[in-house]
């Protein structure tokens, strides 16, 4: 009997994609802390990713299919808490990234102060996104598939697949790789 993908298949596999962008995140603020060096096009690009691939993919197809199917489920009080905890935590992480975004775009106007505000975003969102992928990975997604019949999981992962249709993975691979390359070791 072969098992089928469950539709948080998809998702978990797109939270490594996020893992090595937050990664090479993460060693980028340690080159700022260390150096001083601000590199405002890898911020803005890296800034796209999350705002295109993490949150408009990735958080797209959580809210507009996995939470909205949830909605429809008799959910046990510590995952209807949960569900609650990570619909606030993406308005947070978008928050987080626009705030990075506007104070890229004022590094980039010449307000030297921007640069504190840098720091504290980047800080920010590498913490925040390993916790919150962790939160979704290990407590929330495999126990709320139970609740779901194989033929309801099969349309979450169909209506998944239409979703990505209109968005393109393939351009966001390559930059986190270019991402990850900025400090691998040459």
């Amino acid at each position: 009997m072969s098992r089928k993908m469950m539709p948080i298949g998809p998702l978990m596999i797109e939270h490594r994609v996020i893992d090595r962008m937050i990664a090479a995140l993460r060693a980028e603020l340690s080159a700022i802390e260390q150096t001083g060096a601000v590199d405002a096009d890898f911020l803005s690009s890296a800034v796209d990713f999350l705002r295109r691939y993490a949150d408009q993919c990735h958080h797209g197809k959580e809210e507009l299919i996995l939470f909205r199917e949830l909605r429809r489920k008799p959910l046990q009080p510590i995952h209807a808490a949960t569900l609650a905890e990570l619909i606030d935590e993406h308005t947070t992480g978008r928050a987080a990234v626009g705030g990075l975004g506007a104070a890229i775009d004022g590094y980039r106007r010449g307000e030297a102060a921007q640069a504190d505000a840098i720091v504290k975003r980047l800080r920010m969102i590498v913490d925040f996104y390993p916790a919150h992928i962790r939160k979704e990975d290990r407590g929330f997604f495999l126990p709320v598939m139970s609740l779901f019949t194989q033929e309801e999981r099969d349309a979450m992962l169909a209506e998944g697949h239409a979703f990505d249709s209109n968005l393109l993975h393939e351009l966001f691979l390559p930059v986190v790789g270019a991402a990850e390359a900025r400090h691998s070791p040459k």
